[in-house]
């Protein structure tokens, strides 16, 4: 029975979401050790990876039951009592055979915190700060990420990928209860390209992320932090 899971994290202290050779402590890796001790060795795939230190309120994954295990609530509260606090699962429900967690979503939806204030202990994990910003520059330079353009100069070096082509439907930037809050949603994304996008925000200005996105000329971005950007909802 195939199966998918939505659920949320806090990436603080994980290496990222993907499984990985050198080390368990990822996402996957956490829940596929978990499930494994209630007899299920199937492979966990998610809609998308997430970089080391990058949260979920909505991750979607997908994985194929034994049949043993069909009642899908008690699945979820044991997983729950068995995995750490700073993994949840939200809800485990039964897919067609035919739904992929990853191939079949159509949109992803993601959200970066800024705060312009002192950085703070209990915060920190969670939001960027910042010294300084122009809301109303970042809030009409967002925009200008919106529709197909080639990001080549927004992704990680040395990404394995046949096309840096993505479709950006939605880009803009809103307050929220003194945070400010940045919205991708795209039909997916280049390794780090929100976080080199979010840089480019930050450090440079319009006619510069206009060259760049034409790939008129590369400019030296360091990807914006981890900490602050949120998988929040994948549109299937």
């Amino acid at each position: 029975m195939r199966c998918a899971i939505t659920l949320s994290y806090n990436g603080t202290h994980f290496l990222g979401s993907q499984v990985q050779k050198s080390s368990t402590n990822t996402i996957v890796g956490t829940l596929e050790a978990a499930l494994l001790k209630l007899g299920i060795d199937s492979k966990i795939v998610a809609s998308g990876r997430t970089d080391k230190g990058v949260h979920a309120s909505a991750q979607v994954c997908h994985l194929d039951l034994p049949q043993f295990w069909n009642d899908l609530e008690k699945l979820k509260r044991v997983l729950n009592s068995m995995l750490p606090p700073s993994i949840l699962i939200k809800s485990v429900k039964k897919v067609d055979d035919s739904f992929h967690a990853r191939y079949s979503a159509k949109k992803r939806v993601y959200r970066y915190m800024i705060k312009v204030a002192k950085r703070n202990p209990f915060e920190d994990d969670f939001v960027t700060f910042v010294d300084s910003l122009d809301f109303k520059k970042i809030e009409k330079n967002i925009k200008l990420y919106k529709g197909r353009h080639n990001f080549a100069n927004f992704m990680k070096v040395g990404s394995d990928t046949k096309s840096s082509i993505r479709e950006v439907y939605k880009a803009f930037a809103y307050r929220h209860k003194g945070f400010i809050v940045l919205h991708f949603e795209a039909n997916g994304y280049l390794r780090s390209q929100i976080r080199f996008m979010v840089a480019g925000l930050l450090n440079l200005d319009k006619n510069e992320i206009k060259e760049s996105l034409a790939c008129k000329k590369k400019y030296k971005l360091k990807p914006a932090p981890s900490n602050g950007l949120y998988l929040a909802k994948v549109k299937y």
